[in-house]
């Protein structure tokens, strides 16, 4: 008889479970124990066997914490000191807390979940998945009805769908070794350009879900972010453009490769949420200035984060992130002033 193939559990539920889990421990899990027990990776987990796959995942999973802002620790065990197999992981409650004067009813409960609900087929932003996940991670009181039906927040905890509304059709177009067409916006440009592909993986990275895929134009593998899909993805030539094995774990490796390559300095102002946030970013680092060394894959996207933070950042290097910030606020600044009587020099003025 064929061995049965470990249920399904979706990527955004195993980070939840990871989130829970770590929080209900005070002396911490190791990897061995989180891998056996958690939902999400228990059900692919071989005791005494082969499990280097799911101790990659468990990795890129804890940077995706991290990169949600959420303070998960790690922990030496006494007498250990280096050994990774007995490091304990942990996520310290305080830290995570929603504040004391915050609670929620069931019923207000209930409405954040139905919010989450209606954007699942979309991207929700990092700001939006961190609050989802700390809501969640709060729970309801201990008589609350957590069965099926039931009112309490276990019964309609948001689901969290940090996935594209691509994200399902190139994942049929995988399944059936199909080509894709679909129209996909080019940082700093306006209009979108029909791109002709044959996908190869979708990957998660840095809590962003990209595809890698031939594009037939170039003769070349790149990678295209989902959330910069604009309209439909059809599908063509079905079954005649396999992925190769091991893509997505070849796709991820050059990933990570691009994420060690590039880095920014940041000067950020002294006990602001610019500096709580980024100081926590993975494989972040201060100069003796101060300064913050961020890691990165993508400039336009890293820009867009740090434009978000306003004058409480200020990019030193490299150049074109620099500009790539100065643009955006350049650009929020001329959406934000009037332009009525004088239509044609709003920009300069910015």
């Amino acid at each position: 008889m064929p061995a049965t193939r470990a249920p399904r559990v979706p990527a955004e539920e195993r980070l939840f479970s990871l989130v829970l889990a770590l929080l209900s421990t005070e002396s911490g899990l190791t990897k061995s124990e989180i891998l056996a027990n958690v939902q999400g990776y228990r059900q692919r987990f071989t005791q005494g066997g082969e499990n280097a796959s799911l101790e990659r995942q468990f990795e890129r999973d804890k940077d995706d914490v991290r990169e949600l802002g959420i303070p998960l620790e790690t922990i030496e065990t006494p007498g250990s000191a280096g050994n990774n197999q007995t490091l304990r992981y942990r996520i310290p409650k305080g830290e995570y807390d929603l504040p004391l004067d915050v609670r929620f009813t069931p019923d207000e409960s209930a409405l954040l979940s139905l919010a989450a609900m209606a954007w699942r087929e979309g991207a929700l932003s990092a700001d939006s998945r961190r609050a989802l996940l700390k809501v969640r991670s709060a729970g309801g009181d201990d008589d609350a009805d957590h069965t099926e039906g039931g009112f309490g927040i276990g019964a309609y905890a948001p689901r969290l769908r940090a996935r594209d509304v691509a994200f399902e059709p190139l994942r049929s177009a995988l399944d059936r070794a199909a080509a894709v067409r679909f129209s996909y916006i080019t940082p700093g440009q306006h209009e979108a350009r029909v791109r002709e592909l044959a996908p190869r993986a979708l990957v998660q990275h840095g809590g962003r879900w990209m595809l890698t895929a031939y594009e037939f134009a170039t003769d070349s593998v790149k990678n295209y972010l989902l959330s910069r899909i604009a309209g439909p993805v059809s599908q063509y030539e079905v079954g005649r453009h396999p992925a190769p094995a091991g893509a997505g774990e070849r796709a991820l490796a050059d990933l990570d490769r691009l994420w060690s390559e590039r880095t920014a300095t940041i000067a950020v102002t002294p006990g602001t949420d610019a500096e709580r946030r980024l100081s926590r970013r993975r494989d972040t680092t201060t100069t003796p200035e101060g300064h913050l060394v961020l890691h990165y894959v993508d400039p336009q996207l890293l820009a867009s984060e740090l434009a978000a933070f306003g004058p409480e950042v200020r990019v030193l290097e490299p150049d074109d992130l620099c500009r790539y910030v100065l643009d955006r606020m350049r650009a929020l600044v001329h959406d934000h002033t009037d332009h009525t009587d004088h239509p044609t020099d709003g920009a300069e003025r910015a």
